[in-house]
């Protein structure tokens, strides 16, 4: 098969990578790639947005699965218009894709069905987003409706922050047209994990469990980011939570979905919040989170070609995925600045020598070759140093043994990526 993948970030080049293992694979293309995804795959200079020109050298090249990696492109209808050309597509349909395209209506979804999350309300007006913020009282959580990169979500522990978070959002627009709508909901306190399902219209299948880093600081502290690190698997999803989270969150989200006209295909990515009550929904995303999938992606033993075909087929009932029981870690490396103001172009050195190491393989995100063959960063989050163990213990210390070994002063990373899991561990222990 000759397979299509759409997008240029850390988790496109696992994709990459993983497609590249299969059997059943005779060519991976991507588009537009980055300098190291042209390692596992045929980078194609051709936008994640530019439709025409995808579908055109998708024909062109008789490709015979697209995968698309990034939401905006799914929630834009990429999948649609793949799909309407004759196209086997794996990702949801933009009807579909509006689950992580608006956050209001995602709430609204699982309000109708049962699914359980926070109480919220969703606003157009900074006033009346206010004037819930002040009735639900105590810490809430500001979310710009739309995209935005994962970091539309603002934590706010007084009605102060709050205000200045709607203020951010609404008045200032710091998420662009994203924040014509917020949801204001209250804070769910417990241990977050991510929790992945292939799913084919009706049939959900879970992937292993994922816990990421979020925050760009260390203790879970600073801003929000696209995520600066993640592992798998996360101890405290145990069998039996896991039944729970499929029974209650994503089974009911599935029939939802399908009930109101809009069947989901592809992978669904719940970030759910373990609280004292239950597990309950901080947010759905249509697309494998990043960078989560690159932990996924090295943990995964079978092969990623069938489970793909069958979700865009509806043949997930008879299907089943096998993990390596190794652990698998990842310590993203960011350009300083990163969430904000960030310098593009830095020479980063040091990668063949962390290639030789044995367990490790870095993933780039934001990279690009310059005039004289040096990898360059091209983007906040750069890098995606990812490494397996026999625990995670193990693999965070392979993983940050080849971070001491780059040479990239202009770079930064937290330093405690997978710490929930090493105290759940030694508590355990």
């Amino acid at each position: 098969m000759r397979v299509l993948v759409v997008g240029s970030g850390g988790r496109e080049h696992a994709l990459c990578w993983a497609l590249r293992q299969s059997p059943l694979c005779r060519a991976v293309f991507c588009a537009p790639g980055n300098a190291g995804i042209a390692a596992e795959a045929t980078c194609v200079s051709i936008a994640a947005h530019d439709t025409n020109a995808l579908i055109a050298f998708a024909q062109a090249q008789g490709i015979d699965l697209v995968v698309v990696g990034p939401e905006e492109p799914l929630v834009k209808g990429l999948a649609d218009h793949m799909t309407a050309a004759g196209l086997r597509c794996f990702g949801p349909s933009a009807q579909a894709a509006l689950l992580e395209g608006s956050k209001g209506f995602m709430k609204d979804l699982m309000a109708r069905h049962g699914v359980p999350t926070a109480e919220y309300g969703r606003f157009q007006t900074p006033t009346d987003a206010r004037a819930f913020a002040h009735a639900l009282g105590g810490p809430v959580v500001i979310k710009a409706d739309g995209l935005a990169a994962g970091k539309g979500v603002i934590l706010c522990h007084t009605l102060a922050e709050a205000e200045s978070a709607i203020d951010a959002v609404m008045v200032r627009r710091a998420f662009g047209p994203a924040g014509a709508e917020v949801v204001v909901e209250r804070l769910l306190v417990g241990e977050e994990i991510s929790f992945f399902a292939l799913v084919d219209g009706t049939t959900a299948l879970p992937l292993a469990t994922v816990q990421d880093h979020k925050a760009v600081g260390e203790g879970d502290t600073g801003p929000n980011t696209g995520g600066m690190g993640a592992y798998s698997p996360a101890p405290v999803v145990t069998p039996e939570l896991e039944e729970e989270i499929m029974a209650r969150i994503i089974r009911p989200t599935v029939q939802g979905m399908a009930v109101e006209g809009r069947p989901f295909r592809g992978v669904l990515f719940a970030g759910v919040m373990i609280t004292a009550d239950g597990p309950k929904v901080l947010e759905f995303n249509v697309r494998f989170g990043d960078p989560e999938c690159q932990v996924l992606m090295l943990r995964l033993k079978s092969d990623i070609l069938p489970l793909l075909m069958a979700s865009c087929a509806r043949e997930l009932a008879s299907m089943e995925v096998d993990w390596h029981d190794q652990a698998s870690l990842i310590v993203v490396m960011a350009a300083r600045g990163y969430p904000g103001d960030y310098v593009r172009g830095s020479i980063i050195r040091g990668l063949d020598t962390v290639a030789a190491l044995p367990a490790v393989k870095v993933f780039h995100a934001g990279t690009r070759i310059d005039d004289l063959g040096r990898f360059c960063a091209d983007g906040g989050r750069v890098l995606g140093v990812t490494a397996v163990g026999a625990t995670v213990a193990a693999a965070q210390a392979q993983a940050y043994d080849a971070v001491a070994a780059l040479d990239w002063p202009e770079g930064f990373c937290r330093r405690d990526i997978g710490w929930r899991a090493i105290t759940h561990t030694t508590r355990q222990g």
